[in-house]
């Protein structure tokens, strides 16, 4: 099995338990008298077993992460962490674009006046630059996902 096929399977795992805590929250309380749609023993049973495979999928694709090496000599399990801090560092730029882009109507003279300090044009383009290194750091690892066997043990 590739470790993409993992991934997908985690991301399975993952979504069934959030289904099943919706379904669990409905059948928590019923009216006095009533009987829930579903039961909340089985739905347990499912949950707990559900969870202990999503344990094993994360351990398996951990293991592989740490294990697999790309051309440049690091682990998968190292540029991910770098794909996600250029991911962070990207939305928090953005954010902070947003936020000197906002446009302030004065009606009056008398009203405060705000005046953006940070060098929009600037920030920008080094946004656009972390949004170009996440792409290709993304391609590189999903590349590697698709070529990488599942380590099983």
């Amino acid at each position: 099995m590739k470790l993409a096929e993992a991934l997908v399977l985690r991301a399975d795992c993952q979504r069934r338990i959030a289904q099943l805590k919706v379904r669990l929250e409905r059948v928590a309380k019923v009216q006095e008298g009533e009987q829930p749609a579903e039961n909340p023993e089985d739905l347990l049973v499912e949950l707990d077993r559900t969870m202990e495979e999503l344990t094993g999928w994360i351990k398996k694709i951990n293991k592989t992460n740490s294990q697999t090496i790309l051309a440049d000599g690091k682990s998968l399990a190292d540029v991910l962490v770098e794909r996600d801090n250029i991911m962070q560092k990207r939305k928090i730029l953005n954010e902070l674009l947003e936020s000197a882009s906002i446009r302030q109507d004065r009606y009056m003279r008398s009203e405060v006046k705000f005046v953006t300090i940070i060098e929009v044009k600037a920030l920008q383009k080094q946004v656009d630059e972390l949004a170009k290194n996440y792409r290709e750091l993304d391609f590189r690892i999903q590349e590697k996902n698709w070529t990488t066997d599942l380590i099983e043990d």
